[in-house]
Order: C-alpha cells, then structure tokens, then sequence
C-alpha cells in the first residue's frame, strides 16, 4: 500500500541527507526513507586526503553523524547497503536491491529525490585492474588506499591528474616520504586557475621534491598483476602504486533511464526548487547542475557546500516552503604545502571566452603589518569588466589569510559589486592580521586605474 506522504532519497551522503532532514524537522508526518549503495552515510570525503596523510589517524572520524543517530537521534530511516536500481516515474517507486542478502523489492514515493553524488573518472587504458592502482572518492576508497599502504612496502606513487585531489595527494604522498611522480595531460597543474597562481604551485611542488611531467599523456599502467610502472607518450616510469584523479563525473544513469531530463553538463537538469522535469522528484548535490549567476546559464561545479544547500533548497520545497536555489560563482579553495590556493567566479581566460572585456590586476601584498612578526605574502588577481570596473572573479595564492580575501570578493562578486566600492570597504585592521590598507583593499585600488572604472 503506497504511504500518502513517503520521500524516498537516493544517496545518504550530504545532498540526500540535508533534503531528509528538512523534511524531517518540518514535517515529522512524513515517511523519509533514505537507500545508500555503500556501508556509510554521512561522511567528508574531502577530509580523506588527509587521513592517507595521516592527519585523521581512523577513516571512521570523518562520518559527521553516524548511522545509529540518524535513526535514533533524527528520526530517519537510513538504510546502507542498498541500492536503487531503477526508478519508475509513472508509478512512482524504485526498485530497490539489498546488497546484503540479494533481495530485492519495490518502495513507492510520494516524493523522490536524487542525491546519486559523482563518480571517479577510470579511463579506458590498459592496467586499470591491477592490484594498487586506486581512485579516491568514497570513504571505502580510503579505506582501501589506508589499508593498502599498511599492509605493502612502498617506494615511488605515480598520481594521474594535476587537479586538487591531485595536489592534495602529491601533499600526502610525499608527507609519508614516498617518491611522488605527477603527470598531468595539461600543460599546468590546477588548470582550473589562471597560469599566474599555478605556475606558484609548481614551483611549491618541486620545492618539495614532486617529479612533475606536465604535458604527459598516460597510455598504459604496466604490470604482472600488481603495478610495477606506467607508459606515458614518452617514457616508462616506475610506481608502485598508481592514484587515478582525473576528474568525476556525475551518476546520472538512473535518472536518464527513468526519462529525467539530462542537462547539457552531462548531469541531471533541475530548476530553481531542484526539482526536475517531473512533478515531485528532485535532484541535488554532484549529480545535478547549478545555475551560475555571472554566466547566467546552468553548469556542473560539484562541491561540499553546495551540495549541501541544493538539499536544504530541495527539501524546503518538498515540504512546501517555495524556496529558490539562488545559485553559485564557483568559489573554491584547496592547500598544497604551505600554500593555500583559492577563487571564485571566472577566471581570466574563462571570462574572455565568455565574452567579456575584461581588464585583470595582479598585487602582491602583505597580510599584516610590515613590522609584525611572521608577516607573509598574498599574491591577489582580479578579473573585472572595463569600463564599468565591475568584479567577475578573483583568485589568490599565499601562506596564510587567502580563503578570508577570497570570501571577501566572493561576497563582492555576488553582490555585483565594482572595483570603486571594493576599493573602500570597511575591512578589519589590526596588525597581526592585516596591514592598514588590506591586500583587497590595494588590488581594488590598483584595479580601479586599469579599469577605467
């Protein structure tokens, strides 16, 4: 018999788990049952880079709230080890498979939503399948990796792909003094930066003793059953373990064979509630798009936090409350060593494809006053239209203060706001902090002149 009020969520990760607890605190009467394929729910998978590191010393410390609470504590029926195999949207019910024991059977929804993440990118090369070669994108991934490590005598790690697991893992490796090689098909690494604050990274990385191969194309990983080496376009390198990252992509197979529209990003095309083409299933967090208030155009950044606040939006709407996704500008951050790397909306090469004309700033500033021990350097770009002076992105590299500037012309940059009111914004001053004129407050300043703004 189908309940009356039953959501049913796909995925009891961050997205799926803010949807049904919405609902769940606005709606107790509502039936919330939530399937998740793997044997846990409710965990950072950006914290694993860390852990390999060994900085979290048990895998289990990044499970934000565990199983038994969700049940008891919230109220949520969690179910792991099961997995959604199909969807049937005029009778609205999935078919769900017990991972456990096999079994398999029917659950109707009222409500559904699609919280099926990303998955790690394995591309078709030959030596995929041989024992140490490793993606890391799920808690079991780094279960697996941990074990791994402890359990096998290891030398040199080769990484594929220079973007920020990649950075994070070269961290990591070499933290564990393994011989790290990076290759990275690209010319740079983090190519989602300008060249300016990447050319900094790679500097970092062979500071560190990083063996970078940028430009490299991976075409084998070599091997009599376990990893002994990968061929590249120009030479065979010696590993004993290989760490695929690549990239994601969204799982959005369910939801294209259930005829969910599929945006062109290659991920589940929502509207403002998150709500896709069909009345009362949604879709949230990596595998879904998001609307991107520069470009003015749906795209696929999958991060944390928006993940996150797309399920909070979602179960607003399920439970009636008409709340609007107001969109992202695609701030992020990562650290590599000593530096912290950060941005937000476009960067300069993006901004020009766009069609914009854009006038770019680069200062070099420090974050406390000159005569303040321990005074370090921020290195700050900013993207803005000529003319107008307004703000279309920033990025910034440094030891230390990074990720608070950046949030600060993130807020500016959401706000529409131009480089002639950045430049005098009321910033906090205190000498361990900050110099008198901010490196925000310099680049705005600087930038104003070369906009014309």
């Amino acid at each position: 018999m189908v309940s009356d009020n039953r959501l049913v969520v796909i995925g009891g990760n961050g997205a799926g788990l803010s949807a049904a607890s919405y609902v769940n605190r606005r709606r107790p009467d509502i039936e919330t049952l939530i399937f998740e394929k793997s044997p846990y729910a409710s965990y950072g998978s950006c914290g694993l880079p860390y852990y390999i590191e060994g900085l979290i010393k048990d895998p289990m410390d990044l499970i934000a709230v565990s199983i038994d609470d969700l049940r008891k504590k919230r109220g949520l029926d969690v179910r792991p080890s099961h997995e959604v195999v199909s969807l049937d949207c005029e009778k609205r019910q999935a078919t769900v498979t017990d991972l456990k024991n096999g079994n398999q059977f029917h659950m109707p929804y009222t409500w559904l939503v699609i919280s099926t993440g990303a998955a790690a990118i394995r591309p078709p090369i030959p030596g995929m399948d041989l024992k140490g070669v490793f993606t890391l994108r799920s808690l079991e991934d780094g279960i697996y990796l941990g074990r791994f490590l402890k359990e096998n005598s290891l030398r040199s790690v080769v990484i594929i792909g220079g973007g920020y697991i990649g950075m994070e893992m070269a961290e990591a490796f070499s933290i564990k003094e393994y011989d790290v090689t990076l290759i990275e098909k690209l010319p740079r690494v983090l190519p989602n930066f300008d060249v300016e604050l990447s050319d900094k990274v790679e500097e970092k990385l062979k500071e560190k003793g990083i063996s970078l191969r940028l430009g490299t194309e991976l075409k084998a990983i070599t091997g009599n059953g376990a990893v002994m080496g990968v061929m590249t376009d120009t030479e065979e390198i010696g590993a004993d373990l290989v760490l695929m990252g690549v990239g994601i992509k969204a799982n959005v197979a369910i939801a294209k064979e259930a005829g969910i529209d599929i945006g062109q990003t290659g991920a589940v095309k929502v509207n403002s509630n998150m709500e896709t083409n069909i009345q009362g299933v949604y879709a949230c967090g990596d595998c879904a798009e998001a609307f991107h208030r520069i470009l003015n155009r749906d795209v696929w950044i999958p991060l944390g936090d928006t993940a996150n606040k797309q399920g909070r939006i979602a179960g607003a709407n399920i439970v009636g409350e008409g709340i609007s996704f107001p969109g992202i500008i695609g701030s992020a951050a990562t650290k590599v060593f000593e530096y912290e790397v950060a941005r937000t909306g476009l960067g300069e090469i993006e901004a020009r494809t766009e069609g914009f004309d854009v006038e770019t700033t680069i200062v070099e500033a420090g974050t406390r006053a000159h005569y303040y021990p321990g005074r370090k350097l921020i290195k700050i770009k900013l993207i803005a239209e000529k003319g107008s002076g307004k703000l279309l992105g920033a990025q910034a590299i440094g030891e230390e203060g990074v990720s608070k500037r950046i949030d600060v012309l993130a807020t500016a940059i959401w706000n529409g706001m131009t480089l002639s009111e950045i430049a005098w914004l009321d910033l906090t001053y205190v000498p361990p902090v900050s110099p008198v004129w901010d490196p925000i407050l310099v680049s705005a300043q600087v930038g104003m002149k070369r906009t014309g703004s």
